[in-house]
């Protein structure tokens, strides 16, 4: 047995991130970044920079125009220029548009329409347009995965969930991922993954899922998007967008589509899932479970650990039905820490009041509806404290939980989340697996979503569980272990 001298450093469960996409993260590691982009100038610039040292079709994600001066996207024209001869493809920061240059768009073959119009790209147009540009190519996935899960590791995940689709990766892609080897498994994150693809039967639902043939499939959607997302305005709203009259999103899947899927998975015991945004999302997704009640029976329903992604826009309506239901809201809190703040993007589409009332986890939590927390990487960063403070800082109030909820929710809640079998998983307890990670945390606290309570004692007395204060330097990851292994080590180095 090895003896370890933490010489003051932090132990604590390993996170989980219950929302991922490997190889679109790995391929934002490796390739060009636009999230530091302020401007149309400088997106310009970094594609230009791009364009000289790489040849083939240019691939980039991360803008966002809400946080450019003029609010203005660069026009094809002006892509073409900066990469001449080349195709382009740059893929907004919320994955549900992109800007494409002329040659690319010309060869897809996309016409001036509502899901085109002058560089910019989306709803089923953007769809299209990914099948052609993101050709499946077995060593680029396999590096870009293997990238990606080294990246959790880096910072302290044990765990990830990854939401696969046709759209997102496709299906080669996750069997790939399912089907690396036990040694390569062994030294990363466990990783558990959903398949976003519609079932209407229960013959349907539990072939789909055998036919991976993987312990590692956990349910059926995930992606399986019934909206778009708020930034390119595909999220499905009860009202217009306030920047842009007469439009109130897409929709993906109807009522119908919903009640079969979840009515199907609810009879062959497999977990449904779906992507929801929107408050008019959100409506069309209850309706489909009720539906879905209507035909299979309520317990059928409620014993089948459903759950929503994102679930941003929520009344109080909605969140009774949820917790009858017996679901689960799957969150991203750093998307209230990018967009929420302020005048940024969800005032800016959505209008003072709605956006002051999204990402209710507070509220999910107090409902008695379980929450588990993930990045929804490459959209936001991979950062598990930065989650955990954004829990803190959340900009309703009301949706503002303590340090403790948010870490638990981002460990141990996303293995019951799972189904795990195990009591003591995402737990330091006696008897418990070895997973767990090892920060560099300058101080610890009792933190709430009100620090004028919080506890600065570190006296071990008290029995209150203490966390890092998460105030400008975040702890940072020095080991990660999962199940004894080691599959991040920086301790002891410079």
């Amino acid at each position: 047995m090895a003896e370890i001298d933490l010489q003051g450093a932090l132990v604590t469960p390993a996170f989980v991130d219950s929302h991922v996409h490997l190889s679109s993260l790995g391929s934002k590691l490796n390739g060009l970044d636009l999230g530091g982009a302020r401007s149309v100038e400088e997106l310009l610039s970094l594609v230009a920079a791009a364009a000289a040292d790489t040849t083939g079709i240019l691939i980039g994600a991360g803008w966002d125009e809400t946080r450019f001066a003029s609010g203005q996207l660069p026009t094809a024209e002006q892509l073409q220029k900066a990469a001449p001869d080349r195709e382009v493809y740059l893929a907004r920061i919320d994955l549900h548009s992109a800007l494409l240059s002329p040659g690319l768009a010309h060869r897809i073959g996309l016409l001036e329409g509502p899901e085109y119009t002058g560089s910019l790209v989306r709803g089923n147009a953007h769809e299209r347009v990914r099948d052609a540009v993101f050709v499946y190519d077995p060593d680029t996935n396999a590096k870009n995965r293997e990238l990606a899960l080294a990246h959790m590791a880096s910072t302290g995940h044990g765990t990830v969930v990854e939401m696969a689709a046709e759209h997102i990766g496709g299906r080669k892609d996750l069997e790939g991922i399912l089907g690396r080897g036990e040694a390569a498994k062994a030294m990363s994150p466990e990783v558990f993954a959903y398949w976003g693809e519609l079932v209407s039967t229960r013959e349907e639902a539990s072939s789909l899922l055998s036919s991976f043939n993987s312990a590692a499939m956990v349910g059926l959607g995930g992606d399986l998007n019934i909206d778009g997302s708020i930034g390119s305005r595909t999220a499905l709203l009860r009202t217009d967008y306030t920047d842009a009259a007469g439009q109130r999103g897409a929709s993906y899947l109807d009522v119908e589509q919903v009640s079969a899927h979840v009515a199907a998975c609810s009879l062959a015991g497999i977990p449904a899932s779906f992507h929801v945004i929107g408050d008019a999302g959100l409506d069309l997704a209850l309706e489909g479970f009720s539906k879905a009640v209507e035909s299979v029976g309520l317990a059928k329903v409620q014993a089948g650990r459903h759950r929503l992604e994102h679930v941003e826009m929520v009344d109080e309506a909605a969140r009774e039905k949820m917790l009858n239901f017996a679901m689960t809201a799957s969150m991203q809190p750093g998307f209230d820490a990018a967009w929420g703040r302020g005048d940024g993007l969800y005032q800016q589409r959505l209008g003072k009041t709605r956006a002051g009332a999204m990402n209710g986890v507070g509220q999910f939590l107090a409902s008695g509806v379980p929450v588990v927390i993930g990045s929804d990487a490459p959209v936001t960063p991979v950062n598990p404290w930065a989650t955990v403070k954004a829990c803190l800082e959340l900009s309703d109030p009301r949706a503002r939980i303590s340090a403790r909820a948010a870490f638990m929710a981002h460990t141990r809640s996303g293995f019951r989340a799972l189904g795990s079998a195990n009591p003591m998983a995402g737990q330091l307890v006696n008897g418990a697996e070895a997973t767990f990670a090892i920060w560099d945390a300058a101080e610890l606290s009792v933190q709430t979503p009100d620090l004028r309570v919080s506890s600065w004692s570190t006296d071990a007395r008290a029995g209150t569980p203490m966390l890092p204060v998460l105030e400008d330097d975040l702890p940072s990851c020095l080991r990660t272990v999962r199940a004894g292994n080691v599959l991040f080590d920086s301790m002891g180095k410079a």
